[in-house]
């Protein structure tokens, strides 16, 4: 049988992500009653490749094994024959050869299919340039633990129209809510992208008007890695869109606030944000390795439960 694959959100069933929440929420709740008992991966482990550099991302995929009993191997540009120009299709057969997955955290979706499609392990998108679906696992288990079923629901994306943005969107498609998304002009989603979620995701250009009445809002950083040089210019386009607390009164009572990470207080967000009861940032982080844990488990022996 081929090997599962996660490179996108859609990847999944409605079905499988559904599990996959339910899931981490249990890892999570026996890690923290019981300790790391479980572990149905000794002897087996998964390759790291990071092209971009992380804390979360290699904090909580390195734990996530070393919990379940495996090994994480780290490889950056210069640890491998990628960084001197070696096909990436033949790096992924070699890989193959010798771990039982490979998370990939890089700049190109392209390459990246280029490599799953060549790995008979499976291959996980810990983030590119289009996506970052392992980030909305974490978004959407630390939503449904706060709020309950996400079905129905409103969440507010406000800022660039970027990886995170394009995975809230197919998040939207998967998990059956609605998405505003509030962006300057100049800087929406790929309109391929919001053209297949329908009538999940919309684009509101005024703020108040986006977070009016809204479950859950959530924003990034303006310039993300590989847009430093843009820095200035995105300051300026994106004034306004700051997200603060009073914009946060706007949403629903009892509405969330979430950010992956790293913020740029006084940027993004205000300067108090992440202090707000209402932001539940340090619980999403921390999310992070739960939803792997699930996710990694799913591809390598299925639903277990």
């Amino acid at each position: 049988m081929s090997a599962r694959h996660f490179l996108t959100l859609l990847d999944l069933s409605r079905d499988e992500l559904a599990y996959l929440i339910q899931r981490a929420i249990k890892i999570k709740h026996e890690l923290k009653t019981q300790g790391p008992t479980y572990t149905p991966f000794s002897n087996r482990t998964l390759a790291m490749i990071f092209e971009k550099s992380s804390t979360r991302t290699r904090v909580s995929f390195e734990t996530a094994m070393a919990q379940f009993g495996g090994h994480a191997l780290f490889l950056s540009p210069r640890d491998t024959q990628l960084g001197r120009g070696e096909p990436i299709g033949d790096t992924a057969r070699v890989l193959s050869e010798m771990v039982d997955a490979v998370m990939i955290r890089t700049f190109s979706h392209d390459g990246l299919e280029t490599f799953a499609a060549s790995s008979t392990v499976p291959v996980i998108n810990a983030l590119t340039d289009d996506y970052h679906p392992c980030q909305l696992l974490a978004d959407v288990m630390t939503w449904t633990e706060c709020r309950g079923a996400v079905t129905g629901k409103t969440a507010v994306w406000i800022g660039d129209g970027n990886n995170m943005c394009h995975s809230w969107i197919n998040a939207a498609r998967q998990f059956d809510f609605q998405l505003r998304i509030c962006c300057p002009q100049g800087y929406e989603p790929r309109q391929d992208i919001l053209d297949a979620a329908g009538d999940h995701a919309l684009i509101v250009r005024d703020p108040a008007t986006a977070v009016r009445g809204a479950d859950l809002v959530t924003t990034d950083v303006w310039a993300s890695m590989g847009q430093e040089e843009e820095q200035a210019k995105r300051e300026r386009d994106f004034a306004g869109f700051q997200v603060t607390e009073a914009l946060l009164d706007q949403a629903a009572a009892d509405a969330i606030f979430l950010h992956c990470l790293p913020a740029h207080r006084g940027e993004e967000i205000s300067t108090t944000l992440l202090d707000d009861p209402r932001a539940v940032v340090w619980q999403e982080a921390g999310n992070r390795l739960h939803a792997q844990k699930a996710l990694i488990e799913f591809l390598l022996l299925g639903q277990v439960d």
